[in-house]
């Protein structure tokens, strides 16, 4: 299995801030790696609600992850600020990758990296549906233009 190598803050299209907490260091005194995971969907949410992309309470269609990945460089700890950075993968018909580097401080590489895959379905039926043109439209800027 090849590792994957620590991408730049500038392979990103967008950035939020993330304030770490006391509860996220385990006993060996830095970010567990769960908490990651929370940071990818605090990245990602953020974005969706931030964009006008999603309502999560009354939207008809929702996001479902299907799949995850992440892959660590660098140990984070309490208090490091982190800074979530976002781009869109791939844009499928009713998928999204969304691909997150976490990074500490002002650091220009990333301190873990991967993606969520969100399926997007119906709400009632849990059928997967195409992406709302509202959705759409809010991803196409952070596209990352190099993938394939």
């Amino acid at each position: 299995m090849t590792r994957p190598q620590p991408l730049s803050l500038s392979d990103f299209r967008h950035i939020t801030d993330i304030t770490t907490r006391w509860m996220d260091n385990d006993v060996y005194g830095h970010v567990n790696n769960a908490v990651y995971y929370s940071f990818f969907d605090t990245t990602v949410s953020g974005y969706l609600l931030k964009s006008g992309a999603v309502n999560f309470n009354e939207s008809t269609v929702i996001g479902l992850a299907v799949e995850s990945k992440c892959s660590y460089f660098a140990p984070i700890a309490f208090p490091d600020r982190v800074r979530g950075a976002l781009k869109v993968g791939h844009l499928g018909t009713s998928s999204v990758r969304y691909d997150v580097g976490i990074f500490r401080n002002d650091d220009q590489i990333a301190s873990a990296q991967g993606y969520f895959v969100h399926v997007y379905v119906d709400r009632a039926s849990n059928k997967p549906v195409p992406l709302p043109e509202k959705l759409k439209a809010a991803l196409t800027p952070i596209c990352d233009t190099k993938a394939p």
